[in-house]
């Protein structure tokens, strides 16, 4: 389970950040073609951040759509999952969105 590191990364980044200040929420993007599972980055957020200035602040997380453009019909198109195929059957894909894993925000009290 990597989400469990990922989250405690993304925890070391807010404290060092936010070094005596409570944080209220924090606010993370991340791509449905990253490889996180965004559920279990949420399973771990109270868990990481308990004894810091993180505990107990909300987890936002946004999760935006992958976004491809196929290299031999040139149609660019979502998707929702990492099999990079387009509707016209080629694998040359090249990903344009969706891969992201970043703080947008840290709202402190």
């Amino acid at each position: 389970m990597h989400e469990l590191a990922i989250t405690q990364s993304i925890v070391d980044a807010v404290t060092e950040r936010f070094d005596d200040t409570t944080v209220s929420s924090v606010r993370l993007e991340i791509g449905r073609l990253s490889g996180v599972v965004a559920d279990a980055v949420r399973f771990c957020f109270d868990l990481v951040a308990e004894g810091t200035t993180v505990a107990g602040a909300r987890l936002d997380i946004d999760e935006p759509m992958g976004r491809a453009r196929c290299g031999d019909c040139g149609s660019e198109f979502e998707l929702d999952y990492p099999i990079l195929l387009c509707r016209c059957g080629s694998a040359s894909v090249e990903v344009l969105a969706g891969n992201e894993l970043r703080i947008l925000s840290v709202e402190v009290a």
